[in-house]
């Protein structure tokens, strides 16, 4: 996976998602596509400021408390946080960068890209995985 990786690619060769702005408002964005994520067989770590669950799933405050590999930094905030995020992204070692619908950064996606890192933007990991019929993630990906 690199920055010539397709969103369909980048969502195959996936495994662990760390979703930057996670709600526990089941009215949230967010919230629906974390939930249908983790239905396809995806581990997804809510990353937002505060304790508690999101669907099961212990909520860290930052990128750098997960201990082990990410995969995708999953982003729903607003476009002007994209560059710190896709900076923290890169110090953690994540494979990909993925904006959600309406989150747009020239930016972002510089630090992203020239890092190594593949790179989506303005676009659902949900509605990509249904279009493009990704599937369940395969058994060689899981940990």
């Amino acid at each position: 996976m690199g920055p010539d990786s397709t969103p369909a690619e980048i969502l195959k060769e996936t495994c662990t998602i760390a979703m930057i702005g996670a709600s526990p408002d089941p009215s949230k964005p967010s919230y629906g596509v974390m939930e249908y994520l983790m239905a396809q067989g995806y581990k997804v770590i809510p990353v937002r400021p505060g304790d508690g669950e999101i669907l099961g799933m212990p909520i860290v405050n930052s990128l750098q408390e997960i201990g082990e590999p990410i995969h995708m930094v999953d982003v729903f905030r607003k476009s002007e946080a994209a560059p710190e995020v896709a900076r923290q992204a890169v110090a953690v070692g994540a494979t990909s960068l993925w904006l959600q619908p309406g989150c747009v950064s020239d930016e972002a996606h510089d630090i992203a890209t020239q890092a190594g890192l593949a790179f989506a933007e303005d676009i659902c990991t949900r509605q990509v995985h249904r279009d493009e019929g990704v599937g369940a993630i395969g058994p060689s990906l899981l940990p």
